[in-house]
């Protein structure tokens, strides 16, 4: 796209083997696989259509659906947690007076408010406190200042269990799932790869490697911004996975229409993924993955208010032309689609 735009000479530099990241397939035990599960979502036809055109999808349009394990109940319920499921649950007439008389969550001041304000206390305890304390390593939910992510857009959900029916879902057809894609993408590029920066001078648009700079008219950066001003406002903070992969002697684990299991316990693990499911793998075996919340990488931006007034300052102080995007890059909580949505808008204003 940038050579499309006028820019002749475009370099991506890339410090891992192959492109794509955490989206790229992966196999174990013959079996495919993202870090994490990169479904497709979007509520913009243009950027669907965007990357169908290149990378021909498939499309949930029933939607597909979440659990959650709730070890007090030996349930499982659906997530977004789900109005007509509270009526199953061992202490419905507690969770229904509740329901009565919550507030609503307009006024909240944190995570922990939002959702009692949204559901009451019981609920709340079910599904969230516990989850959202392991998935950020934090003591407590009061912590959690900027929720806007927050949960698949309905705190309550009737109707549907889909998990998204208000949005555009899918998954690449290809077996190598988005790999094709990255190549395409960069078919004018002169990319460099295993290469890595080792020093940034962005006020003058250039990057050092091998201990040589180079100077570029416009940078597009993808890691945090506190890297490329050498955490001169100090820095930000991150959350991570550690990912277990589990190949089981059985064609599949889960229900027809459920792609990830949450547990909101004491368990040290947050979700399990079966892999076949979005890659519509035929085998014998399947495949399950295990995220297990982890200081050990930077895959989730803090949702703290102070975290982003931190990553604002970093933003504002960078050059007209260095543009910092994606997850890391814009320090939100982006999946696969929004960060496309992202780059179009993006380029369309260069």
């Amino acid at each position: 796209m940038l050579v499309g735009k006028g820019y002749d000479d475009v370099t991506l530099i890339e410090a891992s083997a192959e492109l794509g990241g955490s989206c790229r397939t992966q196999w174990y035990g013959n079996h495919p696989y993202t870090v994490g599960p990169r479904h497709f979502l979007t509520r913009r036809e243009d950027v669907w259509n965007f990357l169908n055109s290149s990378c021909p999808m498939h499309r949930y349009d029933a939607g597909h659906e979440f659990l959650t394990y709730v070890e007090r109940d030996s349930a499982f319920y659906h997530f977004p947690i789900h109005r007509d499921e509270v009526a199953e649950m061992p202490d419905s007439s507690q969770i229904l007076e509740e329901l009565r008389t919550v507030p609503g969550p307009e006024g909240a001041a944190n995570l922990e408010e939002y959702w009692l304000f949204s559901v009451g206390q019981t609920l709340y305890d079910k599904f969230v406190n516990g989850y959202s304390k392991k998935m950020w390593g934090i003591d407590s939910n009061v912590e959690l200042t900027d929720f806007g992510f927050t949960p698949k857009g309905v705190a309550l959900k009737s109707g549907s269990k889909a998990a998204w029916d208000d949005a555009i879902s899918g998954f690449p057809l290809a077996p190598n799932g988005y790999d094709d894609y990255f190549s395409l993408a960069t078919k004018d590029v002169k990319v460099l790869l295993n290469t890595l920066i080792t020093d940034f001078d962005i006020t003058n648009y250039r990057v050092k490697v091998d201990n040589e700079w180079h100077q570029y008219d416009l940078i597009i950066n993808t890691i945090s911004p506190e890297v490329l001003l050498k955490n001169a406002y100090g820095p930000l903070r991150w959350m991570g996975r550690d990912f277990l992969k589990i190949v089981l002697p059985v064609e599949k684990v889960f229900p027809d229409d459920v792609y990830f299991l949450y547990y909101a316990n004491t368990e040290p693990f947050t979700r399990i993924v079966e892999y076949k499911k979005f890659y519509r793998y035929k085998s014998p075996h399947t495949l399950i993955g295990i995220e297990v919340p982890s200081f050990n990488n930077k895959l989730y931006p803090f949702p703290c208010k102070k975290d982003q007034a931190i990553h604002r300052q970093y933003i504002e102080a960078l050059p007209s032309n260095v543009h910092s995007i994606g997850r890391n890059g814009s320090y939100r909580y982006l999946d696969v689609g929004l960060i496309i949505e992202q780059c179009l808008d993006l380029f369309k204003n260069l």
